[in-house]
């Protein structure tokens, strides 16, 4: 068998097994509820991205704030300035 038809074969395999494990995987049993199954109410967009957006970011400033701050009163003399001239 030739590299072409190798590959061929190969490529067919792959896409045949990527099809069946997506079909496998459909939504097609999410219809009928499971036990236990209660989902809530949706997130309007606002609260999407207050959540998913704003939250984030504002954790991370408040993170890197305090980094910035414990940083500034450490002892460490290389925390404070990390500017170091050119020497010649």
């Amino acid at each position: 068998m030739s590299n072409k038809n190798k590959n061929a074969v190969r490529a067919g395999a792959v896409s045949a097994g990527t099809l069946l494990m997506l079909l496998m995987s459909s939504p097609a049993f999410a219809l009928t509820r499971d036990d236990g199954d209660d989902p809530g109410p949706g997130l309007s967009v606002i609260n999407t991205l207050g959540l998913y957006v704003a939250a984030p970011i504002v954790l991370f400033l408040v993170i890197a704030g305090l980094v910035m701050v414990a940083a500034r009163h450490s002892d460490n003399p290389h925390t404070i300035d990390t500017h170091h001239p050119r020497t010649r």
